[in-house]
Order: C-alpha cells, then sequence, then structure tokens
C-alpha cells in the first residue's frame, strides 16, 4: 500500500471517529484502543467546556460596551468570581457523579449507575437551595466584600440577585452533564451546553439594550439572558434523561433517597467540593486583593484577563475530563495499567493544546483584549496579567490532567489536600507578599498563579505515580 493510500485511510478513519464523538455513539471505552478512546470523550468534551465559559465572555461583552463599563465589568467580573462556589459544589458533585457512574458503567452494571446519578441530584438540589437563598439575601454585602466601590455595588446589586438566585439550574447543569459523561456519552453534555448558549447570545442582546416590547435592562438584562439560556439547556438534559434512549435510564423510583447510596456518594463528593471551593476561596481572595490594591480598573482588567483565560483553559479541563471517565471505567473493568496509559496519553494532548493557547497569549494577548473593552487602562492590566499567568499554562495542563485522574478514581482527598497546600498555605500569602509588602500590586497577584499551579502539578506527578488511587473503592 502507498503511503498516500494509507495516509488518506488515517484521516478517513479519524473523520469516522470525530463524527461518532459528535454523535454521542455510545461505545465500550474499555476495549476500544485508548487513543480513540481520548479523542471520542475529549472533543465533545472539550467543546462542552468551551460553551461553559462563552457565558460568562458573552455578558462581558455587552456589557462592556455600556455606559461606566468599568462598574459593569468588574461586577460581572467579581459575581463570575463569587459564583465559583456554586461553580466549585457543582463541579464537586458532577465529578463524585462521574466517578461513581463510570465505576458501574465498567463494570457493566448501567441500572446502579442511573440509581447514583439521580441520588447526585437529591443531594444537590437540598444544598443548592439554600445558598440559593443566601446569595439573593445577602447580594448586596457580597459585592462590598468583594472589595467593590459603592456605585458599582448600586449597579450591580440586582445581577448578583438573578445570578445567584439561578444557582439551582448551574448546578443541575454541571451535574447531569457529569453523569451523562460517566456513562461515556460526552456529546449531550456538549450539545446542552451549546443549546444554552446559542439562547445567550441571543437573548443578550436584547435584554440588555432592548428590542420591541421588552425594555433595556442594561447589566441586570445580562442576568436575566443567562439565567433563561441555561435553564433551557437543563430542560434538555432532563429529556435525555427520561427518554430511556441513553445507557443511563431514568425512572422516578430513583429519586427517593437511598441512605446507602447517599453516604457513599457523599464520601467521594464531599473533599471534591472541598476541593474546587479551597481552590475558589483563593480566586475570591486573589480578586479581593486586586480590587483593594489596582482600583475598578486594576480590578476590571485581571477580571478580562480571567474571563479570557477561562475560555480557553475550560476546554484544555474539558480534555483533562477524558482521563476522569477513562480511569473511573478501566477500575470498574479491572483493567489498572489500561487505567494509567490512559492518564498519560491524555496528558500529551492536553499539554500540545496549552502550548499553543501560551503562544497566543505571548504573542496576541492585546488583540483578544480588545473585544470587550474600549478603555485604555483596563487593555494594560489585562494584558500584562494574560502575558504573566500564561507562563506556566503548559505545566497547569499535566496537573489538570493528574487531578482529573484522582478524581475520576473516586480518590478526591488527594487533589484536596495539595489544595490546601498549594492555594492556602502558598498562593495566598505569597500573593499578599508580592502585592501588599513588595507594592508590586496587581502584578504580585499574576505572579503568584503559575508559580502555584507549578507546585501542584509537581506533587500531583509524584503522589499519582505511587498509585494509590488504584486501590480506591466507591
Amino acid at each position: 500500500m502507498s503511503p498516500s493510500v494509507n495516509q488518506r485511510g488515517k484521516v478517513s478513519q479519524l473523520i469516522t471517529i470525530l463524527k461518532q464523538s459528535l454523535r454521542g455513539e455510545e461505545t465500550d471505552l474499555t476495549s476500544v484502543s485508548i487513543h480513540k478512546a481520548i479523542i471520542l470523550l475529549a472533543i465533545p468534551m472539550m467543546l462542552e467546556m468551551a460553551m461553559e465559559s462563552v457565558f460568562a465572555l458573552v455578558d462581558l461583552y455587552f456589557v462592556g460596551h455600556l455606559e461606566n463599563s468599568s462598574h459593569a465589568i468588574q461586577t460581572v467580573g467579581l459575581t463570575e468570581s463569587v459564583l465559583t462556589v456554586i461553580y466549585s459544589l457543582a463541579v464537586g458533585m458532577s465529578m463524585a457523579a462521574t466517578a461513581v457512574v463510570a465505576r458501574r458503567i465498567g463494570e457493566k452494571n448501567p441500572e446502579a449507575a442511573s440509581r447514583a446519578g439521580m441520588q447526585s441530584v437529591v443531594i444537590a438540589v437540598a444544598v443548592t437551595l439554600v445558598l440559593a437563598f443566601t446569595g439573593v439575601w445577602f447580594a448586596a454585602d457580597i459585592l462590598f466584600l468583594m472589595g467593590a466601590s459603592a456605585e458599582t455595588v448600586a449597579h450591580g446589586t440586582p445581577f448578583v440577585k438573578i445570578m445567584m438566585g439561578s444557582s439551582l439550574i448551574i448546578m443541575l447543569l454541571f451535574l447531569i452533564n457529569g453523569i451523562f459523561r460517566g456513562a461515556g456519552n460526552a456529546a449531550i453534555a456538549m450539545k446542552s451546553l451549546w443549546i444554552a448558549n446559542i439562547f445567550n447570545i441571543i437573548l443578550c442582546p436584547i435584554f440588555i439594550n432592548g428590542f420591541g416590547p421588552i425594555p433595556a435592562f442594561g447589566l441586570t438584562g445580562a442576568a436575566i439572558a443567562t439565567c433563561i439560556g441555561r435553564g433551557i439547556g437543563v430542560i434538555y438534559q432532563i429529556y435525555h434523561l427520561f427518554n430511556g434512549q441513553n445507557v443511563i435510564k431514568i425512572k422516578l423510583t430513583y429519586f427517593i433517597p437511598v441512605k446507602n447510596q447517599i453516604v457513599a456518594i457523599i464520601k467521594v463528593a464531599a473533599p471534591a467540593v472541598m476541593q474546587f471551593v479551597i481552590a475558589s476561596c483563593s480566586w475570591i481572595f486573589l480578586a479581593q486583593l486586586v480590587a483593594t490594591t489596582g482600583g475598578d480598573h486594576g480590578s476590571a482588567g485581571y477580571q478580562t484577563a480571567l474571563r479570557l483565560m477561562m475560555f480557553f483553559m475550560l476546554p484544555a479541563w474539558g480534555l483533562s475530563n477524558a482521563a476522569a471517565t477513562l480511569v473511573g471505567q478501566n477500575l470498574g473493568a479491572r483493567q489498572f495499567k489500561r487505567a494509567e496509559h490512559s492518564v498519560f496519553a491524555t496528558m500529551k494532548y492536553t499539554m500540545g493544546f496549552m502550548a499553543v493557547v501560551t503562544v497566543l497569549f505571548l504573542s496576541s494577548a492585546g488583540f483578544f483584549v480588545q473585544f470587550f473593552t474600549e478603555d485604555e487602562q483596563i487593555k494594560q492590566v489585562a494584558v500584562k496579567a494574560l502575558r504573566i499567568m500564561s507562563i506556566g499554562f503548559v505545566i497547569y495542563g499535566s496537573g489538570m490532567v493528574f487531578t482529573s485522574a484522582f478524581n475520576g478514581a473516586g480518590d478526591t482527598w488527594t487533589p484536596t489536600r495539595i489544595n490546601v497546600f498549594a492555594f492556602w498555605i502558598f498562593q495566598i500569602p505569597f500573593a499578599w507578599f508580592l502585592a501588599r509588602y513588595l507594592e508590586m500590586g496587581p502584578v504580585g497577584v499574576f505572579i503568584a498563579i503559575p508559580i502555584a499551579e507549578v507546585g501542584i502539578t509537581l506533587t500531583a506527578y509524584y503522589l499519582f505515580k505511587k498509585g494509590t488511587w488504584k486501590k480506591i473503592q466507591v
């Protein structure tokens, strides 16, 4: 066979796999080649995570062109920082759901997987309702605590109330997607985010600027549009849970709380939630530190940089999540070597993606920032933040894969302990030392971020090689 014919055959095979991944065809991920399994999972997972980041970017784009845009941008950014606590709870629960569902699917027990998934929904709804009520009640206080000025609080409180009030929708969107990912059907998770974002993109300018009988809500309109878009995405997920056409098949009896299952899920979910809450609280502290040392423009620039960073980071996170599903299912199938090989294969893809992002930020940060603000002071801060933070992206990408592998195995305590040390014991004091004591201001915060991420990756690699994650029972 000639090299050209062989090359065409490989391209044709890759196209077939890509189509299969986007259609969401169910495949035994414990028997196909590892690279095929990664592609089947990673493509929809990357697109799903890219769409999650689009919510904040769309809001940022439209409110960035309002009057008093610095206040609007700061409100969106600070609210997103606070919402990371909700995201942390949602991601932690979804990680637990992915781990348990993937393990049952690997054991070829889809009914147990479906039951476990719905028990995780019961837990999540109960907790999130309490947080949503608290967020709505203390919306103005939250902005003040984050270092926002009185004028920003006046402009942004309605926005915060709506976003915090929609916490349950955010939770369900993350959690149900985690269930589908654990089952190996990442395409449904991807499509739910696409649908949610399409509606958000359409509705954002309508509710912000007004259209026909709909009045202009300004900044508050961005929150309304995002809430409706996410809600439609959740409706799409629920339809696929109950239509009986997927490996996860739901019955109403699965929602009846079962003590043993709830306890088992909480054992995995609690440290997973703590893991992301620890990281989120660190980001909140850093955002407050930038706001108090850099003022409104410094804060707005940092928030713009973070939104852009997360837009590119979340696809890498989606790619790393392929490791979680593959580890969980292969451990369930008792294929321990294959589980480990899947992690290192996924890491190669992630490092390549993050290398491209690093080059883009170092060379073209100003190009990306100009789409979201016309304020030169905000631009300068955002560009500087992106260039400094991107230095550690390649190593950080490796760390994300190891963390996902631990979580997919149900070993959620290991990354939690790593986060406590890296974020609270090292990153926060180090950022304060640079920003306050050495009077470097926001730049000190920007420097502390990649240094802490390098530490996380090195520690995670050492603990992963020890192999204790292979012995976790879920």
